[in-house]
């Protein structure tokens, strides 16, 4: 589970801000994923926290790198994979 820092940094995920962004919007660090099948989550590729496919895809959180589909928790996250993908692309 996240814990804040203060309302825009989070232990845990490299103190990135979430710049005006709600903590659930897009982002499900620690999301309730009882009852989801596996296949409906994902680890998010930059923080590691845990992904709701649909939610991720539904906010635009998703890169495609090599052939593989990776999902991101929050729009800080993405611009940290648009910035170097083969950082985080897991090989």
């Amino acid at each position: 589970m996240c814990q804040h820092e203060d309302s825009t940094q989070h232990h845990g995920h490299g103190g990135h801000e979430h710049g005006g962004h709600e903590h659930g919007a897009g982002h499900h660090c620690g999301a309730d994923t009882s009852g989801l099948p596996a296949s409906a989550v994902a680890e998010c590729a930059v923080m590691h926290s845990t992904v709701v496919k649909a939610d991720a895809e539904a906010a635009g959180l998703v890169r495609d790198y090599e052939g593989t589909r990776y999902w991101l928790c929050c729009p800080r996250c993405a611009e940290k994979w648009d910035a170097a993908p083969a950082e985080y692309a897991v090989v």
